[in-house]
């Protein structure tokens, strides 16, 4: 069968020309023109290509990712649980973080599909399976490249929104929040149909399906890397701004020796030495409020950077171009040559590409996104808002009156108790009305003793006298029914008539 196969060309590569022309990814195969004689023939290495260039358990090494994906995937899970349980005291939610962490879990259940779906490679001995021919690279493939937008994206708002708050004192409200949903949604949903459209993803390496060639370079790899570029662009001139405005106010000693002087203001010290002492005092405030979400984004944007370059070298290693079929040609012979024997010509096979390890680094690092997120905003009062919600479930359900209350507790009578039964008028403290206390008043002597309302208290069930202090005047007094005189000759007033 192999020697059927492999027609007129030298083993182990097999006959393009005996293979139908329809059915996976026609384009993912790694085929060469190989002249016997006076023919040509398309002769191709058998699928997987990855297996030939790299080690032969190449998947099962990439298969380390996957599961770490299946430990960080809870996390993640966890983060959008508790921003959506607790309150926003314990977990301090944004929808920057929490659009954020969808984008991760987006990523994490593409590299988890491939454990349980367990796909096929292959079409047939030449041709990889792409979207079209086989379910979970459609589903890998599209969660991956619409998670990696969605990081992207949202990087670049979090770096924009901080760039405003910090650099021009803008305060973000709901128009920026609901322009930052449609861009943060709506961009990535327009990447990733145009990419299935023009490019679409197959298996290259490893059980995960990531994005073709063909157009690749235009409607992915561009795209990610402007945004990623203008994140680092606010990144870094926010962290200029930021030590622009600590040197200024560390630098600044008019301020500090007007200010010990004395407490009143000074006029000695300019008011660009006042906005440098308020602006550091600002910049302060945000940086230690948003100082997760910058060390974030750093991380995403250098790991995107990385990710770009070693697809891109990727990419323009397997191009049929003039250049990669000179530079594969030694490693194409030695497998001629060899019938086919990888460990021998693995030292020409370093040419073409990037090494086993870079291509390793990125498929863990793309999983260990998560991680990042995780262990940059899973805060410590999340783990204390839990525990305070479970007690308070606990203590909702516990909380019931005991049939044998009564008889457990039947005396009761040196227990304070407010009741509405009582019937005697001395077991409330009423205020009177102002009509009773004038009626009071002006029954009473300017000397007289408050009413015997204002005398009883009821304290225990037992009415108790009411004890006025000596020098106490918080008590009514009516007025002197005696009209005072005016004695001008005391004072030094002049009187009403002149003598």
């Amino acid at each position: 069968m192999v020697n059927a196969l492999n027609g007129n060309c030298p083993s182990p590569f097999l006959q393009e020309t005996l293979f139908p022309s329809v059915g996976g990814f026609i384009d993912g195969r790694y085929c060469e023109q190989v002249t016997l004689g006076n023919s040509t023939y398309s002769c191709c290495l058998p699928c997987p290509l990855a297996e030939w260039r790299y080690d032969t358990d190449l998947h099962a090494k990439i298969d380390v990712a996957s599961w770490i994906s299946v430990a960080i995937l809870p996390l993640c899970i966890f983060l959008l649980v508790s921003y959506a349980v607790l309150p926003v005291k314990w977990t301090h939610r944004h929808y920057l973080s929490i659009c954020f962490t969808l984008g991760i879990c987006c990523m994490e259940i593409a590299f988890i599909i491939p454990l349980g779906a367990k796909p096929e490679q292959c079409y047939n001995a030449i041709t990889p399976n792409d979207m079209h021919s086989d379910l979970s690279c459609a589903f890998s493939g599209s969660l991956l490249l619409f998670g990696g937008w969605m990081v992207v994206i949202w990087s670049f708002i979090r770096t924009l929104a901080f760039h405003l708050q910090v650099c021009w004192e803008v305060v973000l409200g709901p128009k920026f929040m609901w322009i930052a949903f449609v861009s943060g949604f709506g961009i990535p949903a327009i990447g990733l149909a145009v990419m299935l459209v023009l490019t679409g993803v197959s298996f290259r390496f490893g059980e995960i399906c990531h994005i073709n060639v063909t157009n690749s370079l235009y409607d992915y790899w561009i795209p990610v890397m402007i945004f990623a570029a203008a994140s680092l662009f606010f990144q870094l001139s926010t962290m200029i701004y930021c030590i622009h405005i600590y040197l200024r106010s560390l630098f600044d000693k008019s301020a500090a020796s007007s200010t010990g002087s004395s407490g009143l203001p000074s006029y000695t010290s300019s008011v660009r030495t006042v906005t440098a002492r308020q602006a550091y005092r600002r910049v302060r405030r945000v940086l230690q409020l948003q100082w997760r979400g910058v060390a974030l984004v750093s991380i995403i944007i250098a790991n995107v950077i990385f990710f770009a370059v070693v697809f891109i070298n990727l990419d323009n290693a397997v191009a049929p171009t003039a250049r990669n079929v000179k530079t594969a040609t030694p490693w194409l012979v030695c497998l001629a040559t060899t019938g086919g024997d990888r460990a021998s010509c693995r030292t020409y096979a370093e040419a073409i590409g990037p090494n086993e390890a870079t291509l390793l680094a990125v498929v863990i690092l793309l999983s260990l996104v998560g991680f990042w997120n995780f262990i940059l905003f899973a805060r410590p009062s999340m783990f204390v808002g839990w525990l305070d919600f479970c007690r308070s479930r606990v203590r909702g359900r516990n909380e019931f009156v005991s049939a044998d209350a009564n008889s457990r507790f039947a005396d009761h009578k040196g227990f304070e108790m407010l009741t509405t039964t009582v019937k005697t008028p001395e077991a409330f403290m009423r205020s009177p009305s102002p009509t009773q206390m004038d009626a009071q008043d002006r029954s009473r002597s300017p000397m007289a003793s408050p009413s015997p309302t204002f005398e009883r208290a009821v304290h225990l069930g037992q009415e108790a006298r009411y004890v006025r202090p000596s020098l106490s005047f918080s008590g009514p007094r009516s007025p002197s029914s005696q009209a005072r005189g005016w004695d001008h000759q005391s004072t030094f007033a002049p009187g009403h008539e002149r003598e």
